[in-house]
Formats: C-alpha cells, sequence, structure tokens
C-alpha cells in the first residue's frame, strides 16, 4: 500500500470499484455486490466492513465469522477494549492477514507527540499484527497524557491535555514512516478542524470516520470531503438502534425517537427489494459512496449485513433523503470539555453526563 503522502494539486478523487460479485439473488434479480473505494492513499477499502465497539467476550468469535463469512473490513478502538479478541478473531479466521483492512483508533490521552507511536505500538501487540491499514485520531479533543483514559479532576470534570491534535496529526504522519500505519485519518472532526489540518500540514486524512445515518445525512459537509478527497466510513449507520445512545450519561432525548428501521418509508423500501430495512440502511451508506460499519455478535445478523451491498433505485435513494432529522445520536461534548461537531448539524440539545 502506498505511503500517505503530503497535500497536493492532484490528490486523487475517490474511484469506486467493483470485485468480482462473491453471489447473485434469483428473487428480484438483485445482485450482491463486493464494493471498494480508493483512498487519496491508492489503497482499497472495502464498502461493507465490521464494527467492534462493546461486546468484548464476544469479539473473538464474530470477527472470526464475519471474516469467514466475507466481510474484509475491521474497525475496532483502543478506548474499546478489544483490541486483543479482535486479533485473535482475526488469527482464528484463518484469512491471510494482506486480505484484510484493519483500522484502530488513538484515544485522546495518548495524543502527546512523544506518546503516539508507543500507543500504536500497544495497539499492534494487541492486535497481534506488524501493521494496521487505518489509524484515526478518535476525537480532536486531548485529555491529561498517562494511564487513565478519562482523567478528571476533583469535581468530575475531564482534564485537558497540554497539547493540540495538531501535534497529534503531525506525530501519527512520523509513524507512518515506520511502516506501522499504511494511512492516517480522523474520527469526530468538525469542517473547521479538518480544515486547520489541511491548511497548517498539507495532509490531507485518508478517512473521517463520523456519524452517518439516514436521521443524519450532513450532505453539504459529506459533498465537501468527497471534495478534498476524503473518504467517509459512517459509525452508528443504522442511527439510533444501539442502546447504548439511551443509557450514556449524555444521552440526549432524540435518541428515544423511533429507530431508522422502523420508519414506513424504510419498510416500503425493503419490501420492494426483498431485503430488510437494516439492510436498505446499509445500502443508502454504500449507495451514497460511503463505507458502513455496523455491529452485530449475532450469527443471523452478519450474514444479512454481507447482503447489504446492492443497487437502490434513484427514486428509492430520493425517498430515504427526505428522513433526514439532522438527528445527532453521538455527543459527549459536554463530557468531554469540547465542543464537538461545532459547525455542523445536529447539536442542539446536548446534554450534561458522564461517559464512564
Amino acid at each position: 500500500m502506498a505511503c500517505f503522502a503530503a497535500r497536493t494539486a492532484g490528490v486523487a478523487v475517490l474511484r469506486k470499484s467493483f470485485f468480482p460479485t462473491r453471489s447473485a439473488f434469483t428473487t428480484r434479480g438483485l445482485v450482491t455486490r463486493a464494493t471498494s473505494y480508493t483512498l487519496n492513499t491508492g489503497a482499497k477499502i472495502p464498502a461493507l466492513g465490521f464494527g467492534t465497539f462493546q461486546d468484548p467476550d464476544s469479539q473473538e468469535e464474530t470477527v472470526s465469522l464475519a471474516l469467514r463469512k466475507g466481510i474484509r473490513l475491521i474497525d475496532t478502538a483502543r478506548v474499546y477494549n478489544v483490541e486483543k479478541q479482535v486479533g485473535k478473531g482475526i488469527k482464528k479466521s484463518g484469512i491471510p492477514r494482506e486480505d484484510i483492512f484493519v483500522g484502530t483508533k488513538l484515544w485522546c490521552n495518548d495524543y502527546h507527540p512523544e506518546d503516539v507511536e508507543r500507543a500504536v505500538d500497544d495497539s499492534l501487540r494487541d492486535l497481534d499484527t506488524h501493521y494496521v491499514d487505518l489509524l484515526l485520531m478518535h476525537y480532536p479533543c486531548t485529555f491529561k497524557r498517562g494511564a487513565d483514559r478519562f482523567p478528571r479532576d476533583a469535581e468530575g470534570r475531564m482534564i485537558r491535555g497540554e497539547t493540540t491534535f495538531m501535534d497529534t496529526w503531525k506525530a501519527m504522519g512520523e509513524v507512518i514512516k515506520t511502516g506501522k500505519v499504511k494511512a492516517i485519518g480522523v474520527s469526530n472532526f468538525s469542517k473547521g478542524e479538518i480544515q486547520t489540518l489541511l491548511e497548517k500540514t498539507g495532509t490531507v486524512p485518508a478517512v473521517h470516520q463520523m456519524e452517518v445515518h439516514p436521521y443524519l445525512q450532513q450532505k453539504e459537509f459529506n459533498k465537501w470531503l468527497k471534495e478534498q478527497g476524503i473518504h467517509v466510513v459512517q459509525f452508528s449507520p443504522l442511527g439510533n438502534m444501539n442502546d447504548f445512545y439511551r443509557q450514556t450519561g449524555w444521552s440526549k432525548e432524540i435518541a428515544h425517537m423511533k429507530r431508522v428501521i422502523d420508519q414506513p418509508t424504510m419498510k416500503e423500501i425493503a419490501e420492494k427489494y426483498g431485503k430488510s430495512t437494516a439492510q436498505v440502511v446499509l445500502a443508502w451508506g454504500i449507495n451514497s459512496g460511503r463505507s458502513v460499519i455496523p455491529k452485530s455478535v449475532v450469527d443471523w445478523q452478519v450474514k444479512q449485513n454481507l447482503e447489504s451491498d446492492f443497487e437502490l433505485q434513484p427514486a428509492d435513494m430520493a425517498q430515504i433523503s427526505i428522513l433526514d432529522a439532522k438527528a445527532r445520536f453521538n455527543d459527549p461534548s459536554l463530557d468531554y470539555e469540547w465542543r464537538l461537531y461545532s459547525d455542523l448539524e445536529g447539536i442542539d440539545g446536548t446534554v450534561k453526563g458522564r461517559t464512564h
């Protein structure tokens, strides 16, 4: 895979390509595709991936299952506390490491430039791999360096770090030179924060991982990211289906709205294609030119997710676009002492409460 390069006028535009068809459906003539996208590094990233947030005891088996069934994109993070299980699942699957796109995320207490490579080494050790295909900065906010991932003062407020995400970004660029990381990117950044990276370093993120689903479509931001050559990976692609958003200390009232998979519009489209509503939601993301990383520890759901890469007609894509409610479910701004998503949609109703 090509090394991450500095920004030039010739940054590659994302190119959509298709691997050989995995399987075909006789029902309604639908074909399951295996879409991939070309990053600005020249590397390929699958459109359909596997998220590993939560459920640490199940990750080894489900990661192995997902890979054996055909998933080739595995997304994890240091703060999830599942990297060891993910690594075991990759080994257990028997799928060659070079055939798998593995991404992890640097957590906010390891953002000091002197800590970045050591933190990468920690992730590589637990994942039992010599490199990761993608390293992301999990959030733009920095926490006090040290072993405590959520360092708080006597009043319970998060203690900020002494360095900035710019310092972290430069250090991540240095780690690429070691071969331990093939590409770098960001997660949960605002447009202004990404612009700062571009203007002050000239290094274009390969990926921005962010919350995108039919309730939070962020159309203008997605368009801008594509223009910059930054590929979007959707986390929480099924919206508020995960109970975490209703249970966390900063849960917003909108997290209790009707689940997107229960919307009548989604049900009608699903019936038309002979698919589940969850499959239609994932297909919407892929048909929009993005990667999606649904999570599941249930065998049949993993199989169903694999069958979510199919073509949606323009009229159905237009119907889904109407569901945009600018509903952002992931917003720990007040807990993290940082106004996340400051220039983006869906920041109304932010609640103060502890994540952990």
